[in-house]
């Protein structure tokens, strides 16, 4: 009976020790938090050992130099220099660009000419182009050094004189108009020449038409980041809802607003994409 009893306390004792031991485990266990390092799906096979297993040398890369001090890229299209109005059209009827062609190398909008356009079409373009508002302010808000510069002849980029000068930010200097305010305001002063420097990617459309990728745009004004890859929602009307006609390349218009902006432009090209 003794032995019995013995044995029935001994077998609740390593039963209870065999419990605490089940308990306590999970609390010694320690799960592995560090984040999970992927690799793009580009890159299978086996991990390389060597450096020079990850490196390539072709294609070469083209030599285009420097897009400093006035210089241009030996690839880039030059649309002005200051020498002609040649390759710009009026954009109503075609004829030669009417606006004034100054003896410094710049072009200055003719009042109620209307807006010119480039002979030649582009899509996806890096673009180069400097203005200037006139030194002598007229009239304040939308109509104070009013122009416009339109990718695709269809998607503006604001110009206008900002300088202690408010109006509705969607439509202020550096906007694309009616859809994306700028990041900042980066004009230089009154007068003085800005530059906006433009990466511009067009939307796509399938053949019946209908849009399957939005374009974007990227505006460094003065060398200052204004619009970071925004998407480009449609056109950029001033009155209704942006809209997406289905169009392949298209020219670079430059906007004549009509109320005696005298916007000044000069040293314009473009590098295709």
């Amino acid at each position: 009976m003794k032995s019995s009893l013995a044995s029935a306390l001994l077998l609740a004792i390593l039963t209870v020790s065999c419990q605490e031991r089940t308990k306590e485990e999970p609390a010694t266990q320690t799960s592995d938090t560090s984040p999970k390092v992927i690799v793009h799906e580009e890159y299978t096979g086996n991990e390389p050992t060597k450096p020079e297993e990850t490196e390539f040398y072709e294609p070469k890369v083209p030599v285009v130099g420097p897009a400093t001090n006035g210089r241009i890229p030996k690839d880039a299209i030059v649309l002005f220099d200051g020498s002609s109005l040649d390759g710009w059209v009026h954009s109503q009827d075609s004829t030669a660009a009417k606006w004034h062609l100054n003896d410094d190398g710049s072009m200055t909008v003719a009042d109620k000419t209307g807006n010119i356009q480039t002979k030649q079409n582009f899509g996806d373009v890096q673009l180069h182009i400097e203005w200037r508002s006139p030194a002598e302010v007229q009239r304040d808000g939308q109509n104070r050094g009013n122009s416009g510069v339109f990718l695709n002849g269809l998607y503006e980029v604001q110009v206008l004189d900002n300088n202690d000068n408010d109006t509705y930010v969607n439509g202020q200097v550096g906007s694309l108009y009616k859809q994306h305010t700028p990041l900042a305001m980066a004009s230089v002063p009154t007068g003085e020449w800005n530059t906006y420097d433009i990466i511009y990617h067009a939307p796509e459309f399938n053949e019946e038409g209908g849009k399957i990728k939005s374009g974007t745009m990227t505006v460094i004004h003065n060398g200052v980041l204004i619009q970071d890859h925004v998407e480009i929602k449609g056109t950029t009307p001033y009155i209704g809802w942006p809209k997406n006609p289905p169009h392949g390349k298209g020219p670079l218009l430059l906007q004549d607003h009509g109320d005696n902006s005298r916007v000044s432009y000069r040293n314009i090209w473009v590098r295709e994409l």
